[in-house]
């Protein structure tokens, strides 16, 4: 069954504060798309990679990851919305895809074995989210700042990448979608519009989003730990 790994990475990561999208930030020495791409390229279930970028990024994407990384086939222009983007992503695969994989272009520590347990729920169940459980303390605040109420976190989880799904049902899902008009805020949110069920796995703690400067200072240190790992 053909497996193919869609990467939105169009971003213009207005959070970090800098000039330079959030995906082509230097971490530990190469952008952190880079390291992303790496850990697909690596993952032996995974036969091609769509790279969804900005129309700013295009040039750069078109020239330094097709050489590096022969298994993206495609880059494409992102959307309005994350969501557009994994579709434009989704409207470039061949009818012969058996399962497709989503997963942020900034999440670069995932687990090889994640991507493994995902791929093989969603050839199971039709589609797989990784996610973990919450552990803080949650609460309800009003717009004015006050808290209104504890919520039980006991059946709550945050909700990561990658997801994978069985190629028809997610383009059922999206297409349900774009006809209704209905955003959600990630791939399995769409499944569960269409009235399907979803499989969660857990995810991992260092398999964290890189959105501001914050979490670009913890991505230096988990790549210290990593490359520690390696050479011990």
């Amino acid at each position: 069954m053909k497996v193919s790994a869609i990467i939105p990475a169009a971003g213009l990561g207005l959070r970090m504060g800098t000039d330079i999208p959030k995906q082509f930030l230097l971490l530990d020495g190469k952008p952190i798309l880079h390291h992303t791409l790496s850990v697909m390229e690596k993952c032996p279930l995974v036969d091609e990679i769509i790279l969804v970028v900005a129309e700013s990024g295009l040039a750069q994407a078109e020239e330094s990851v097709r050489q590096k990384y022969p298994k993206v086939v495609k880059v494409v222009l992102g959307g309005r919305e994350r969501q557009d983007s994994v579709y434009n992503g989704l409207i470039h695969l061949k009818p012969d895809t058996g399962v497709v994989v989503v997963h942020d272009g900034v999440r670069p520590f995932v687990p090889l074995d994640l991507i493994r347990e995902c791929i093989e729920a969603a050839r199971d169940f039709g589609a797989a989210i990784a996610a973990i459980p919450l552990s803080d303390t949650i609460k309800k605040v009003n717009g004015g700042g006050w808290v209104e109420q504890t919520v039980d976190r006991t059946d709550l989880w945050r909700v990561q990448t990658p997801q994978a799904f069985q190629y028809p049902l997610l383009k059922e899902a999206f297409e349900k979608a774009r006809d209704d008009g209905y955003y959600g805020t990630d791939e399995g949110s769409l499944i569960e519009y269409l009235g399907r069920e979803v499989k969660v796995i857990p995810g991992s703690e260092f398999n964290i989003k890189i959105t501001r400067l914050e979490d670009l200072a913890l991505g230096e240190k988990i790549a210290a730990q990593v490359k520690a790992g390696e050479s011990g």
